[in-house]
């Protein structure tokens, strides 16, 4: 069983910047990055590879007391039941690359921090 996952730099980088600009820690907002890939209907290719350049994750630090939440939800989005090492960290890294890309869209569409939170919360 693997409990830790590899991100690629631009998410180590854009999770950097996000932190500084709002304050939010960087657990917290990849749990915010794989919600808005879940709310994408399309579905998702499984990462299978290791980026050097990245982010080391623990699973316990990013899904935290909602891992049982995050597997529910990306098995549901999947179509299938998933392996646990299928979840993470193949799925949940893809809805992480993925979401973390529409993340910092939503950041810089809303401009300021607090029309980020609002946007995300509606």
């Amino acid at each position: 069983m693997n409990f830790t996952l590899k991100t690629s730099k631009y998410t180590k980088e854009t999770l950097t910047q996000l932190h500084a600009s709002t304050g939010i820690t960087p657990n917290i907002l990849i749990r915010y990055a794989v919600a808005l890939s879940l709310r994408n209907t399309t579905q998702i290719v499984p990462i299978t590879k290791d980026f050097t350049d990245g982010l080391v994750l623990n699973r316990s630090t990013v899904t935290g007391e909602y891992d049982y939440a995050f597997r529910a939800m990306i098995t549901q989005a999947a179509g299938r039941e998933l392996t646990d090492e299928e979840f993470f960290p193949a799925y949940f890294n893809a809805h992480l690359e993925r979401g973390i890309r529409l993340l910092a869209s939503e950041y810089k569409t809303a401009g300021n921090y607090e029309k980020f939170i609002r946007n995300l919360l509606s």
